[in-house]
């Protein structure tokens, strides 16, 4: 028996090694030699992982569904509502062995938060930022999904921080989002800021963008009883309650991510009532993220250009 891998790009080829790595059968098909009619037909296959471009989920998860074959699909799940719907009606109980791929829920900085009691907490602000010129090596943005006008852009490239923030105040709303575009990817956005609101009066905000020369992934939750400053680069957690800062490291390599969440779903697929890591994004429990995610991605409204040259 073994996992297919489908979309044979840099995501495709770590979630091989991590795969091979935990002990598991693998085999690797890229997207443009992909024959639904032949994978069908067979019955060695006891897991898919989806690694393709957004547009093309749907049909695989309805493959997935038909064969009673557990999956494991990149994010975000959709950009639109409807395309959320649309999977999640597609995968109906099949959900609850499936995984959506918010690996950054296994950050050990994200791991310690959420342990924390945030009861007190009453905003916040998450940011995420690098050139996306110097994102891959070999890579090109303009030859990518992520210049593409529908699936493609910043908020939905790098949306981990979106489902962070849903994770820990799970009632959040989309209040606005201002997004800064490029003269030559229209509809494509290059920076966004969203502005979340809760039922319990928390504000806070996300941002992301293709722009900063310096790649950082940092965050600041406010409370009455203590700040807290997360550094998801350099793995360390600053709490400080007014009585001094105490600052906690962390080992991290961000491969340990992907060969957690990948141990959890290879769980999943022989047991749905596995025991799992805190906060796990199985995808019967990511509707309420997918769906800020594609409401975000509708509100953007463009403010601005950037000048960044390819």
């Amino acid at each position: 028996m073994v996992i297919l891998v489908v979309g044979a790009g840099s995501i495709g080829r770590r979630h091989v090694a991590n795969l091979q790595a935990l002990g598991a059968a693998v085999e690797l098909i890229a997207w443009r030699d992909f024959e639904a009619r032949t994978v069908k037909n067979r019955t060695d296959i006891k897991g898919m992982v989806i690694a393709t471009a957004t547009q093309v989920r749907l049909e695989l998860v309805e493959l997935c569904a038909g064969m009673s074959i557990p999956f494991y699909v990149e994010k975000p799940l959709h950009w639109t509502a409807q395309g959320v719907a649309d999977i999640y009606a597609a995968a109906g109980d099949l959900a609850g062995r499936s995984m959506l791929g918010f690996m950054a829920r296994y950050h050990p900085v994200v791991q310690a938060l959420g342990a924390d009691d945030l009861s007190d907490v009453y905003g916040f602000s998450f940011e995420i930022g690098h050139d996306v010129r110097q994102w891959r090596q070999n890579w090109s943005f303009p030859a990518s999904y992520a210049a593409k006008p529908n699936g493609g852009g910043v908020l939905l490239d790098l949306c981990h921080e979106i489902d962070l923030a849903h994770a820990l105040f799970p009632d959040l709303t989309v209040q606005s989002v201002s997004s800064v575009g490029h003269a030559d990817f229209a509809g494509v956005d290059f920076a966004s800021r969203v502005a979340l609101v809760d039922g319990a009066g928390r504000v806070g905000t996300v941002a992301m963008d293709y722009l900063s020369p310096v790649s950082l992934r940092r965050s600041v939750v406010s409370g009455t009883r203590g700040l807290r400053k997360l550094d998801m680069l350099a793995a360390k957690i600053t709490r400080d309650d007014g009585n001094g800062a105490k600052t906690q490291a962390f080992k991290h390599d961000r491969n340990d991510m992907f060969r957690a969440i990948t141990r959890d779903w290879l769980a999943l697929i022989e047991d749905e009532n596995a025991p799992l890591t805190s906060l796990a994004p199985r995808l019967s429990d990511m509707r309420g993220s997918s769906d800020l995610i594609a409401d975000a991605w509708g509100k953007r409204h463009f403010s601005g250009v950037a000048e960044m040259t390819f």
